[in-house]
């Protein structure tokens, strides 16, 4: 089992007020053990948030009109993130 405080390779930050916050994003880090979930209050993209679920993967922003397209895309960012590092 991982150790859940510690910071992964890859950062998946949520804003609380934001649609994606809803959704068990906790499990990404069962999914990719590289991966750490961050839960904030606030990220400062209001406009976004207020019509879009989003995420940021690695300080990317990962988004979509649904939190189900979200979250698969933000699979994907974190594949190509974790890939990118393999390369690296």
């Amino acid at each position: 089992m991982r150790d859940r405080d510690m910071i992964g390779l890859v950062t998946v930050e949520v804003c609380e007020s934001n649609v994606m916050s809803t959704l068990p994003l906790e499990v990404l880090e069962d999914e990719f053990p590289e991966v750490s979930v961050l839960r904030t209050e606030c990220l400062t993209r209001c406009g976004l948030c207020e019509h879009n679920a989003y995420v940021y993967v690695n300080g990317h922003i990962v988004y979509a009109k649904d939190a189900q397209t979200c979250l698969a895309r933000a699979k994907e960012r974190i594949a190509f993130e974790l890939r990118w590092l393999q390369d690296s």
